[in-house]
């Protein structure tokens, strides 16, 4: 069993993996990028995240080159550049999230390069500052360790890490190393928001890294539907939905980028439905 040992962290992840599993069911994560489509706009629906029943909320921090993101992630990406996006911008839409909910964790998504520009210790400093839980980095492998997720287990961040069906028995050690808060096992090989797996794949292959970590295991890629959150539900700890809440996003916006009168609410309601999914996954009810 390979889990990190690091400097105090706000513990609002384990105090939230620990309530969930109190209740008997599983955490819901939504994903959506910093400032999409505009700054106004990403606040409102980040704020009305937990009150729609996230758990955790993953945060994107817009990059210009997400290898790692299919189309609409990417587009999200784009929007978020046009509305305004930056690291600083990011973490001030924490910050003001903060002020009205000390509870809800709150990670990170995206890549290095933003954050080598900001200066890794200005960055870990600000980000925790701002209110920030935890990172995912996707661009930086174990072997890079020393660059950015060291510093920040040091200043008591989590350093989220990805497995995916190809991180096989040998590879897992490193991946585990220096994983914190909870391991985020993409389901499918390939980008994101294209294909699905299956129950009894996400299930075997959760039960593979229950063997070699006692970090929750939350699962993303591919779930686009309640009936998709509540399969993955029933078998992990967390279910991770992204590029279809970014669509929902990327629907109630005109050609201009500007935000539909409806954007926050429709996005909202269904971030509710796939609560809703979770919840009721393992026989309780829904709502």
């Amino acid at each position: 069993m390979s889990n990190a040992s690091h400097g105090a962290t706000s513990g609002r992840i384990e105090a939230r993996f620990a309530a969930v599993a109190a209740e008997g069911r599983a955490a819901f994560i939504p994903f959506v990028m910093a400032a999409d489509p505009t700054v106004e706009a990403s606040l409102a629906i980040v704020k009305g995240l937990p009150a729609a029943g996230a758990d955790i909320i993953e945060l994107g921090v817009m990059f210009s080159d997400p290898m790692a993101d299919g189309p609409v992630i990417q587009a999200a990406g784009l929007r978020a550049k046009k509305g305004g996006s930056s690291v600083r911008q990011t973490l001030e839409i924490v910050r003001q999230f903060r002020a009205g909910d000390d509870a809800t964790p709150i990670i990170l998504m995206g890549y290095y390069n933003p954050i080598y520009i900001y200066g890794v210790d200005a960055f870990l400093r600000d980000a925790r500052d701002a209110g920030v839980d935890g990172l995912i980095v996707v661009d930086l492998p174990p072997e890079e360790d020393a660059e950015l997720c060291l510093p920040a287990l040091a200043a008591g961040m989590h350093f989220v890490r990805l497995a995916t069906p190809t991180t096989d028995d040998q590879r897992l050690p490193a991946v585990l190393a220096h994983t914190s808060g909870f391991l985020y096992y993409v389901s499918i090989a390939g980008i994101t928001g294209t294909a699905s797996a299956t129950e009894a794949a996400i299930e075997a292959a959760v039960a593979r890294l229950k063997r070699h970590t006692d970090l929750p295991v939350a699962v993303g890629f591919g779930i686009k539907t309640p009936a998709q959150a509540a399969a993955v539900a029933r078998v992990a700890d967390a279910a991770v939905v992204g590029s279809s809440i970014v669509q929902k996003i990327a629907d109630n916006v005109d050609d201009t980028g500007q935000p539909s009168e409806n954007l926050v609410a429709s996005v909202l309601d269904f971030a509710r439905s796939l609560a809703d999914g979770v919840r009721g996954a393992r026989g309780e009810p829904a709502g």
